[in-house]
């Protein structure tokens, strides 16, 4: 029974949320670390297994103490919450909302310690928003719900970990966003992180926002000198060992040759890219700053492939690998 419970949301039931969360759990490895809890929709999970082909069991139980947690068979919270003839691949309010309510009660059970932590599979924010829940994503509806004002994206790839300053926001909105204090929050908050899983002295680079980091003045308007440099001082003289800031189109290629512990991203696609092109399927997205752990995997819903029983698990596996570790820390 030293097995974290983690929360597992089945995500979108439209996209590949149910497929991903039947074949994590279809073999036994996860269940070596773990009491996985699926929070989902019973008839959909049964789908799922059906057009993949997995010979699993399922249990339907009340909340984390009815679990058995045991290989072959699925616990889960059955919140019958998915139209009976929803498609697969196609985005749509009822999917929205019955996602937004896995996420819900997932955050109740972190919150009261009966999960020891939360692993969610995709949503679709344009489904979220049809149904009225006004979030950018995961990250943004975490942090309301757990009433925290402010957190940071993480993302983790075979020899890289980046965290992000700003996420969900158009660039200009980005750019206007980001202020030295933000930086040096951001900063901190990855720094925190990575003490807590071990990590004694984290090496931190910090991202520049302009080509070749403003070039002294010579690209964009000073945004390095105004933006990110003070705060990174401010990180610095906390005792934090961080860098920059620094080029962009170089840092990434330190920080996988081992300069760097973690990379500090400025906005999304620069943080997200290099995450990515290291290999989709073995990404991680933490949500860094929460009173509790929550992990995710790095894709989408893939509603192109939704329903065919073709997507890859591994990066959920990864995700649940990770919500363990921070669990036990």
């Amino acid at each position: 029974m030293s097995r974290p419970v983690i929360a597992l949301t089945m995500g979108d039931p439209a996209g590949v949320g149910p497929e991903i969360c039947v074949k994590a759990l279809a073999g036994p490895d996860i269940y070596r670390l773990a009491r996985p809890l699926v929070l989902g929709d019973l008839t959909r999970l049964r789908a799922a297994a059906a057009l993949s082909h997995l010979d699993v069991g399922f249990r339907t139980v009340d909340g984390p103490t009815g679990g058995a947690y045991e290989p072959g068979v699925i616990d889960v919270v059955d919140l019958a919450n998915v139209p009976p003839d929803l498609p697969w691949g196609q985005v749509s309010a009822a999917a929205g909302d019955a996602a937004y309510h896995y996420i819900e009660l997932a955050a109740r059970y972190a919150l009261d310690q009966s999960a020891g932590a939360i692993c969610t599979a995709p949503i679709n924010k344009e489904a979220l928003h049809r149904a009225g829940h006004n979030f950018p994503g995961h990250t943004e509806l975490l942090a309301h719900l757990a009433g925290t004002p402010e957190v940071s994206m993480m993302l983790t790839a075979p020899g890289l970990r980046v965290i992000h300053v700003t996420t969900h926001l158009g660039l200009l909105d980005a750019i206007a966003a980001i202020e030295p204090g933000l930086v040096e929050r951001t900063i901190r908050r990855g720094d925190e992180l990575l003490k807590r899983t071990g990590l004694a002295h984290p090496r931190i680079a910090v991202c520049a926002i302009n080509p070749h980091a403003g070039e002294n003045g010579l690209f964009g308007y000073r945004e390095e000198e105004l933006k990110v440099n003070p705060g990174v001082a401010a990180a610095r003289a906390a005792g934090i060992d961080a860098q920059g800031a620094l080029p962009a189109d170089a840092v990434f290629y330190r920080a996988t040759r081992g300069d760097f512990d973690l990379v500090v991203a400025m906005y999304h696609d620069q943080g997200h890219a290099p995450v990515k092109a290291l290999g989709i399927e073995h990404g991680v997205n933490i949500t860094v700053g929460l009173p509790i752990v929550r992990t995710s995997v790095d894709h989408g819903t893939a509603f192109d492939i939704a329903g065919t029983g073709r997507v890859d698990a591994a990066s959920l596996m990864e995700a649940l690998r990770s919500a363990v570790e921070l669990a036990a820390r």
